[in-house]
């Protein structure tokens, strides 16, 4: 079974109740019929029922009454939300007037519906920006115990069984912070750690990434990193962890021993911490079209309940696989609690 079909069966067998909020989005509609089909979740569809039913109809999607359909003008708990937002927001001087129009917008909706344990998840951005979809995140449900920033992980399903896991490796941060500091640099690699077990199901050899291999150059970008091990060594004591180390030392048993010789990571590394975004974001798109690996994600990280961004240029494939996503992370997130 591959590493798709392996996420998917693991969603069907504990059943998340995921929200989205682009109700009447054609790729998030189709999408979430086959989901429905396929029993891999329950969904929560934020719009006008006429309309979502109308357009079910039109485009043959026989399924979508199996969903929870929400109505962002017009539903019972329209009043409760409101409170709820100003309540959570008081402390920057929100009034309640304010929330009940935030409660109309579908984004703000759905991560309300969560933080007030109606839903486990959260998927959009078919029609929306990253930004617009992370701020009522954050306001909202806000990021995990001692994580501070957000970042997103790429899936990488590789050509290359001899690296990684079998040929998957989890590269982190490629979407979210552009130049991290060393100690969001750590928590990004603990929350990569984390994708990778939650989403990927194995157990995360952690490389922190570097154009040095222990010492082999000296510069203050090397010295974050070193700094950055430090403190995720800290933050999560039992994490397998290692650095700093150049690609090749990290993925080749042959030459991490050679350029890190006693590490336990070096050559075995199956999660791929990068020093900042740019590498990043060059890095899992060169394995994509030079190497033709199936790059999955970003897959959103560091929020207390998932939330995910779609590309707005994502298929119907894409929306089916992260909701798929989106539901073992939900489930990774109450294991956790």
């Amino acid at each position: 079974m591959d590493l798709i079909s392996q996420i998917v069966e693991r969603a069907k067998a504990n059943k998340q109740r995921i929200v989205l909020p682009e109700g009447t989005e054609e790729r998030t509609l189709k999408a979430a019929n086959q989901i429905l089909t396929d029993g891999v979740a329950d969904l929560i569809l934020l719009g006008n029922p006429d309309e979502i039913m109308g357009l079910a109809k039109e485009w043959g999607l026989g399924n979508i009454h199996k969903a929870t359909i929400i109505d962002p003008e017009n539903h019972p708990k329209k009043e409760e939300y409101a409170q709820l937002l100003c309540e959570l927001r008081k402390k920057k001087g929100m009034t309640i007037e304010e929330a009940r129009k935030l409660v109309l917008n579908p984004l703000y909706l759905g991560c309300l519906i969560i933080k007030s344990g109606d839903a486990d998840g959260q998927l959009a951005g078919a029609r929306n920006t990253t930004g617009d979809v992370l701020r009522p995140a954050l306001q909202i449900i806000k990021t995990s115990p001692g994580i501070t920033c957000v970042s997103g992980a790429m899936l990488l399903l590789t050509h290359a069984p001899e690296c990684g896991d079998n040929g998957v490796v989890v590269m982190g941060d490629v979407a979210v912070t552009p130049v991290p500091d060393a100690n969001q640099l750590a928590q990004i690699a603990v929350c990569t750690a984390r994708t990778a077990q939650a989403v990927a199901g194995i157990d995360p050899r952690v490389a922190m990434l570097s154009f040095s291999t222990k010492g082999s150059a000296k510069h203050e970008v090397v010295d974050k990193v070193v700094e950055a091990l430090g403190i995720a060594k800290e933050m999560a004591p039992d994490l397998k962890i290692d650095g700093e180390m150049q690609a090749d030392a990290a993925l080749v048993p042959r030459i991490g021993a050679s350029k890190a010789p006693g590490s336990e990571i070096a050559g075995k590394a199956n999660v791929l911490v990068v020093p900042c975004l740019e590498v990043g974001n060059i890095g899992y798109k060169l394995v994509e079209r030079l190497g033709h690996a199936t790059a999955i994600g970003p897959i959103l990280q560091g929020i207390a309940r998932p939330v995910n961004d779609l590309s707005r240029g994502c298929c119907i494939d894409d929306v089916y696989k992260m909701i798929a996503i989106t539901a073992n992370q939900a489930i990774a997130a109450k294991a956790q609690k």
